[in-house]
């Protein structure tokens, strides 16, 4: 379940310091809040990859995992404290500011296919070129 973001080049942060490291470093960065419930395995994290290949995209992605990472799930959550708490859930963030979050509720109900371009179109509205990987 690790590997099926890691193998697109989504980072592993385990620990709350190093959740604060990345979204420290990069000026822009998809954080997914992974879990084990099959809207993750089936649509979530296949959406990731799919998203990551658009040309406008974040300069970072990374994850942590809900039920395994637990205390970097906790300092995630009260980072994203505007929002409620969801497992999967993707974040958008900018300039070290969360500027966009998809929640279990947008992804259950749709197809990979369909979350995808929801994260996509979020990089385009929330990431100018400069600051996005091309």
């Amino acid at each position: 379940m690790r590997a099926d973001l890691t193998r697109y080049g989504v980072e592993e942060a385990r620990t709350p310091e190093e959740v604060d490291r990345l979204i420290a470093e990069a000026p822009t960065l998809v954080m997914i809040v992974n879990s084990v419930c099959g809207c993750a395995a089936g649509k979530a994290r296949p959406a990731v990859g799919k998203a990551l290949e658009h040309p406008l995209r974040p300069a970072r992605a990374a994850t942590v995992f809900a039920g395994a990472d637990e205390e970097a799930v906790a300092h995630l959550r009260r980072i994203l404290s505007p929002w409620p708490p969801s497992s999967p859930s993707i974040a958008l963030f900018r300039d070290g500011k969360p500027v966009h979050m998809i929640h279990r509720r947008d992804i259950e109900p749709r197809a990979a296919e369909e979350v995808a371009r929801l994260l996509t179109e979020a990089f385009e509205a929330h990431f100018q070129r400069s600051a996005a990987r091309l």
